[in-house]
């Protein structure tokens, strides 16, 4: 076995070595069981439950889509409540735990209900999605936090979440279809309670380390310290730059899913796919994002943010001409079959997709300071969905205005047409990006320099627990000191009521206040 092999095969084994056991069982269980078997079976389920039971246009579909997925969007209120809010001194158990039972019982009450009217079916959705949600930013504060205390372990992380979800996407997309053929899309939807069964079994199994004596009455002014600290983050250069591309990619990349959901399986217009072999295109397609995700951990993650993606937005855009060869029949008048060119345009896909995905993800592990990982990872996320669901929602406008409807079909080659031009308009924001590689620092060493947030994080290896420690500053970095009447001084880092440190300057020594960084660290050491 060459070395290359040999560091491949004990890429697992290195994770579960240096990090805790459990945190590699979160990762499974939220990404491989909740987001890969769920999202896959859900999707292809979702699709046909709006098409065939709730009767809706393409268009309007895609605009409830995306309201199912706003629970997404508000990320960061989820990581703030786990960040600051125990419950009965745990602090990600019981998130698990309520993910799991919110997950549970709204798609058993899909199921139940056959006569379910729109409204209360977007409800039910929702509520699963905010379940999955909730999930998802309790397992990424566990990534932040390692990816900070184990930073060249970052890229593994992302890829063992990527290899996750994508080993479940093609478990779930190979049942799919038999199950919305044999249960119908309601009952497929009923058992996405399984997935959110696991979850709650992952919030039991969890180990972590009970938080003791924590005083309630402190939860506000920690909730207003962790906003401040977030938009104090979000002023640095370094930070602000990345997340507006990384909102505005995705919002110019118009996703037309819905539009070619309806298209494939039309028996009269388009190719008339079963519901068999939908699944069966997805779990093919799904192999594809498993290449992506090899292809990436082996030979893109040392590669600069900025080179991996302008090309896996330049291949996103070419992969999606395979669309428009498909929706234009073209594929079939050169003599290949239907089935046979939709498995390879959705195989191509996925694996550029994913290679756009994860360098992504490993940008955003890299943007979060010290202390508040997991409420800064869940807001950056939220940033990503946000763009996603503008994205969605401008692709059903884009359907609408086009007149692609149930039936009507004529126009969807034009929509594919506008949607590919503009997965090239990012391009001209890269300058945005980071030059450097994916191991390196992004965010300002003043950042990194919090001492009592670096106390806080060495235990990732150990405990799934840490807290949030930020401080009240006006520059672009916390500061473990508070100026008051002109004068500095040196908090008492042993005692009990000063877990969080007041910062109150004067508008002057807020201008300052990169100045007096120096001073602050003699101080430091001083008291240390």
């Amino acid at each position: 076995m060459d070395p290359q092999q040999a560091a491949g095969a004990g890429w697992l084994r290195r994770l579960s070595r240096e990090l805790h056991w459990s945190f590699v069982l979160a990762v499974v269980a939220v990404y491989g069981a909740c987001q890969g078997v769920g999202d896959a079976v859900g999707g292809v389920a979702a699709g046909y439950y709006w098409k065939d039971v709730q009767r809706v246009q393409p268009s309007a579909a895609q605009f409830y889509q995306g309201f199912v997925s706003a629970p997404w969007v508000v990320k960061p209120i989820w990581g703030l409540l786990t960040d600051v809010v125990p419950v009965a001194g745990y602090r990600r158990r019981p998130y698990f735990l309520l993910a799991g039972v919110i997950g549970v019982s709204s798609m058993l009450t899909l199921a139940i209900h056959r006569e379910m009217g729109i409204m209360p079916a977007i409800l039910a959705l929702t509520a699963q999605s905010a379940g999955a949600a909730v999930a998802d930013v309790t397992v990424d504060a566990l990534v932040a936090q390692n990816s900070i205390s184990h930073q060249p372990l970052a890229a593994d992380m992302q890829s063992l979440c990527g290899f996750s979800s994508s080993v479940g996407a093609l478990l779930g997309f190979s049942i799919s279809g038999l199950l919305v053929h044999s249960m119908g899309s309601q009952g497929a939807l009923g058992l996405l309670s399984i997935p959110s069964a696991m979850v709650f079994l992952a919030g039991v199994l969890l180990k972590e380390k009970r938080a003791t004596n924590f005083d309630y009455r402190q939860v506000h002014r920690k909730l207003y310290k962790a906003i401040q600290s977030m938009v104090t983050t979000l002023k640095c250069a370094e930070v602000w730059r990345p997340c507006v591309y990384m909102y505005l990619s995705l919002n110019l990349s118009l996703d037309i899913q819905a539009g070619m959901f309806y298209w494939y399986t039309d028996p009269t217009v388009g190719p008339g796919f079963s519901e068999e072999f939908i699944g069966l295109v997805y779990s093919i397609g799904s192999v594809g994002s498993l290449l992506g995700v090899l292809l990436y951990q082996s030979a893109l993650k040392d590669y600069p943010f900025r080179s991996v993606l302008f090309w896996s937005q330049v291949l996103s855009s070419l992969a999606g001409m395979l669309d428009l060869i498909m929706v234009a029949r073209v594929n079939t008048k050169i003599g290949i079959p239907d089935y046979v060119f939709a498995v390879i345009d959705n195989s191509v896909s996925q694996m550029v997709g994913r290679l756009k995905w994860l360098p992504l993800l490993v940008l955003c592990s890299k943007l979060c300071p010290p202390g508040i990982e997991g409420t800064f990872y869940a807001l950056l996320m939220s940033i990503q969905n946000a763009g996603l669901l503008m994205s969605g929602w401008w692709g059903g406008l884009l359907l609408h205005m086009l007149n692609v409807t149930r039936t009507e079909f004529s126009n969807l080659w034009i929509v594919v047409l506008i949607r590919n031009i503009s997965r090239l308009l990012p391009l001209m924001l890269l300058f945005l990006v980071p030059q450097s590689d994916q191991n390196s620092t992004l965010l300002p060493a003043e950042m990194l320099q919090d001492t009592e947030s670096t106390e806080a994080v060495k235990t990732g290896a150990d405990t799934v627990e840490f807290s949030i420690l930020v401080s009240d500053d006006s520059s672009c970095h916390p500061l473990n000191v508070a100026v008051e009447d002109e004068r500095i001084k040196v908090l008492d880092a042993g005692a009990e009521s000063t877990d969080d440190v007041e910062l109150t300057p004067t508008h002057e020594q807020v201008t300052r206040s990169c100045e007096l960084t120096p001073l602050m660290n003699k101080l430091q050491d001083h008291v240390s």
